[in-house]
């Protein structure tokens, strides 16, 4: 059987900051790059983009954890 995608923060050079962004890449098969824009977008033309990285961070398991 397939075994169920997990949502994980990535590590190493794939992570810029804390991994957010690589890690949800990963799990929706994207870009690292797009998903950046998006978030940078949120970030700047709503202002709820920071806020949800940080709380992304806190609660979401780097990849060495879950694996």
């Amino acid at each position: 059987m397939n075994e169920p995608k997990k949502l994980y923060r990535t590590e190493g050079k794939a992570a810029m900051l804390a991994g957010v962004c690589g890690g949800i890449a990963e799990y929706f098969g994207l870009d690292p790059s797009i998903v950046r824009l998006l978030w940078a977008a949120l970030t700047l033309f709503w202002g709820v983009g920071l806020l949800l990285y940080i709380v992304a961070a806190v609660i979401l398991p780097r990849k060495s954890d879950v694996y």
